[in-house]
């Protein structure tokens, strides 16, 4: 768990620069992933870079239905 936490803490600055509104949601997206997963998107850059695009991606079809169901 403080491993997680660790994780999550330097996920967070590398992602913050790119999405400052969203770094956090992200961050918490990709803390789901098993640690050594989390340990590999920090040692790529275009492994993170990816993984952010595709949880952007699914915030953007989450608030997509959001709106839709609200009408």
């Amino acid at each position: 768990m403080e491993q997680k936490q660790m994780l999550g803490e330097v996920l967070y600055m590398k992602i913050a620069p790119t999405q400052p509104d969203l770094a956090g949601k992200i961050t918490g997206m990709l803390l789901e992933m098993d640690n050594a997963e989390l340990l590999h998107l920090l040692e790529a850059p275009d492994a993170l870079n990816n993984k952010v695009t595709e949880a952007l991606a699914v915030l953007h079809e989450f608030s997509q239905k959001e709106t839709t169901e609200a009408k």
